[in-house]
């Protein structure tokens, strides 16, 4: 899949696009039947599919501190569209500029004149343009005139409910992860880079994996049982998400996981922590012995679930 980094960076052989709009954050299935029908629209005009998205999240770029979580950052997003067969990946850098475009200046700059969009496919709760004043609606209307057709995606429900961001990171909140795999059609799972932490871990007995997970704040808080995707294996292990408030007084979130009975350098390595089971809330520990022994009943549960998996 091909990332177009801007606006900018358009050219002309990127001219006629099957195209869909939207933050498209967790990718869930709702965001899937839109994908799912972008790409049968590009195969019968034999066009390429192209997402366009906006980095940051219009709402980040608004109301930074109240903005909801980030379900997955860009590069999990950029993977997950990447897998389902989208050709080409425009991120728009939202800002000041941008936001004030009206949903008028918005189809006339993107859509037409940057894309040479033939066809757009999006959901049916789509807003857009400065105050988003622009609807699906709107879309149709200003498509005619402009030449290209709009089709609106249905709502997908699981259980009688619409699946959207809001209500899957309801349930990750709640750690039920059974229900946020069939809102996604997978396992929820955070990828990132293995950094060298404070070692407290280490100095303690348990030695862990720390993951940035470069967003202020995180969908999930507390101790997990969760399995390791590495190498093509899946590794049983035990995760903290959060501030660390027994050794930290920061506020951005961390992932720290302690696989078990491993031993190896994991220093810049890429690996995927898949959510299984919540064990407990974050909570700020009186002194490092204390942490410790939490931390090995952590261990005991995560040890307990896996042996209850087993065959």
């Amino acid at each position: 899949m091909e990332l177009i980094r801007g606006l900018h960076n358009l050219r002309d052989r990127h001219r006629g696009s099957v195209v869909t709009i939207g933050a498209f954050d967790g990718v869930h299935r709702g965001h899937q039947a839109v994908i799912a029908d972008l790409l049968v629209r590009s195969r019968t005009r034999g066009l390429p599919a192209t997402v366009i998205v906006f980095e940051p999240l219009p709402r980040e770029y608004f109301a930074p501190l109240q903005a909801p979580p980030r379900l997955m950052s860009f590069r999990e997003k950029f993977g997950v569209l990447a897998g389902l067969g989208v050709h080409r990946l425009l991120r728009i850098r939202f800002d000041r500029d941008f936001s004030t475009l009206s949903a008028h200046e918005f189809i006339d700059t993107v859509l037409v004149h940057g894309l040479g969009a033939r066809h757009v496919v999006v959901g049916d709760d789509l807003r857009f343009g400065h105050a988003r004043e622009g609807n699906v609606e709107l879309l149709r209307r200003e498509g005619e005139h402009a030449g290209f057709e709009v089709e609106a995606t249905g709502t997908v429900a699981v259980q009688g409910e619409r699946i959207s961001s809001t209500r899957l990171r309801a349930v990750l909140a709640a750690g039920d992860f059974a229900s946020a795999e069939r809102m996604l059609g997978r396992p929820y799972s955070m990828l990132g880079k293995v950094v060298y932490g404070q070692q407290i871990g280490r100095s303690i007995g348990v030695p862990t994996a720390n993951i940035e997970l470069r967003r202020l704040r995180s969908p999930l808080s507390g101790v997990y049982v969760v399995e390791v995707r590495m190498d093509g294996r899946l590794l049983p292990a035990v995760a903290n998400v959060g501030t660390r408030p027994t050794v930290s007084d920061g506020i951005r979130a961390n992932l720290e996981t302690h696989l078990l009975d491993f031993s190896g350098n994991l220093y810049g390595r890429t690996i995927e922590v898949i959510f299984r089971r919540l064990v407990r809330e974050e909570r700020k520990f009186g002194s490092l012995d204390e942490l410790r022994d939490n931390i090995a009943d952590d261990i005991g549960v995560a040890r307990a679930y896996f042996a209850a998996c087993s065959p």
